[in-house]
């Protein structure tokens, strides 16, 4: 969506309020010992809380809140009763939302407790190049200049990006238009960022892989070749200047 209005802002504000405190609380939460279940429960709750609906669930009855991916799933993550969480898992929850016909969307890797497998150095580099892309975004960059800053800045450090997920806009429904905001540079895409657009800005950084398959359950994804992937994502607002970073209070970045 386009912000034209003050009121739209201040819908965008507070659903992405209800997203960034969602998952800095389902982070805070978790720990060894516990299923995907219970801290997918734990941020239903909070989520019920602000009068915001799980948006995958909206979406596509995804058959969870927030999805919650573990070690070598890369994302959509079904939460179940059968996976405990463990010492130095690498764990990504994404949530978002719907609340008063707004949309917002964030999501975060992290390292349960010990960083016992060397998770932490993955983590970190999404998490630097998710902060180097969004404050390079403006009205009128190329899309897929960003997509190839990410995808340099992730070779510097010795990784991949994933190529078949993307950011995408978002703000009257979960996905709109540009509907692909690649970690690459996408040759075949002229698209420039608007002023007033509001856009979900996410890295898929890899160790191994470059494209996500789809497991049998119709929802998790996995690498094309193993290996493990971090992802941050921020909704935000692009400006002439630096952007308006609605899900900042998610604390991805602290």
């Amino acid at each position: 969506m386009s912000i034209t209005k003050e009121a739209e802002l201040t819908g965008m504000k507070k659903a992405s309020e209800a997203v960034a405190c969602t998952l800095r609380e389902m982070r805070n939460y978790a720990q060894p010992g516990m299923t995907t279940k219970q801290l997918d429960n734990y941020g239903a709750k909070i989520l019920m809380d602000f009068g915001a609906r799980s948006a995958p669930r909206l979406t596509y009855g995804f058959p969870g809140c927030t999805c919650i991916s573990v070690n070598n799933e890369f994302c959509h993550g079904i939460p179940s009763d059968k996976k405990l969480l463990k010492e130095g898992d690498l764990v990504n929850i994404d949530v978002s939302a719907e609340l008063d016909g707004f949309w917002s969307d964030n999501g975060g890797s992290f390292v349960l407790g010990e960083d016992i497998h060397r998770h932490q150095k993955l983590v970190d580099a999404s998490k630097q190049i998710l902060h180097k892309a969004i404050h390079n975004i403006k009205g009128g960059v190329r899309i897929s200049d960003i997509g190839h800053l990410m995808e340099t800045e992730a070779r510097k450090r010795g990784y991949r990006v994933i190529k078949n997920l993307t950011g995408h806009g978002i703000g009257r429904s979960l996905h709109e238009e540009p509907g692909d905001i690649a970690n690459y540079r996408d040759r075949f895409n002229p698209e420039r960022f608007k002023k007033n657009a509001v856009v979900a800005i996410e890295t898929f950084i890899s160790t191994a892989s470059t494209y996500a398959e789809t497991l049998n359950d119709g929802w998790t994804m996995i690498g094309n070749k193993g290996g493990f992937m971090a992802q941050h994502e921020h909704t935000i607002v692009v400006t002439d200047g630096e952007p308006v970073i609605l899900t900042a209070m998610n604390g991805i970045w602290n």
